[in-house]
This record gives C-alpha cells, structure tokens and sequence, in this order.
C-alpha cells in the first residue's frame, strides 16, 4: 500500500513542478504573444498596417518608395520574432506532452498490477489473459492494416 501511495505522490509532484515552470512571466509572455499572433485580430492589424503603409507612401509622404525595403525589413524582424515564441510555447507544449506521457505510462503500470492482483485474489490464469490480449492486439492491427491498404487503393 506504501508504493500505492508513492505512486500517488510522484504524480502530484510532477504536476507542481510542471505548473510552477509554467508560472514564470516570460512564460506567460510568450504564450500571449502566440496566442494573439495565431488570431484573426493579428491579421486584420496587419492588413490594415500595410494598406496605411502602401497608402502613404503611394500618395503622400514617401517615407519607404516602391519595393518597400523599410517595411520588408519590419515585416522579416517581426516573423524572426514571432517564430522564436512559437517555437518557445511548441517547446512548452511538448514538456506537458511528456509529462502526460509520463503519468498515462505511471497509470497504466499501477492499473495492470491491480488487475493482475485482483485476478490472483479470484483464481484467474494472468498468462491466458496476456496471451488472449495479444492475439486480439494482433487481430485489431492487422485490420487496421487492411483498412490502411483499402483507403491507399
């Protein structure tokens, strides 16, 4: 009951750590600034920032003529930019995946060694269960693979 209440333990504990990580500003920070980037509201901003910018420089005060390097430049800054916290919060992201992974896999395990306890407790052959499992495994792959060949057809 001990190991029971260990494994209970450790998950809290990965949980904490994951979500005190998370709570740091720059965090937040760059999350945010994904969050509004991958929005409607970014694009209808930047729509309307070129045509201003086309506008003024067509018909009035040409500040950044015809190819618009200016605005090129700003525009190539900006995706540097933004491409660097997309790529913090995909890194975010996949610790949480991890960590998922970790406490499904922890589960899974703590799972399998109560049914196989409860099946000794009942008189339950564990090895006929393991091996029924894996025929029915093998049977679910297999038609899976065939519904794979059928769909590539």
């Amino acid at each position: 009951m001990a190991g029971a209440k260990d494994s209970r333990t450790g998950l809290r504990h990965e949980r904490v750590v994951f979500s005190r990580t998370r709570q740091r500003l720059q965090d937040r920070v760059a999350d945010r600034i994904t969050a509004f980037a991958g929005s409607m509201l970014f694009v209808y901003l930047h729509v309307a920032w070129f045509a201003v910018w086309i506008v003024l420089n067509v018909a009035g005060w040409r500040f950044d003529p015809f190819p618009y390097g200016l605005l090129t430049l700003v525009v190539s800054l900006e995706a540097i930019f933004l491409s660097t916290f997309v790529m913090l919060s995909q890194n975010r992201e996949a610790a949480r995946s991890d960590i998922r992974s970790e406490i499904d896999f922890e589960t899974n395990v703590l799972s399998e060694v109560w049914l196989e306890a409860v099946a000794d407790r009942l008189g339950i052959d564990v090895a006929d269960v393991h091996a029924t499992a894996r025929e029915r495994i093998a049977e679910a792959k297999a038609r899976q693979e065939q519904a794979v060949e059928k769909t590539a057809t």
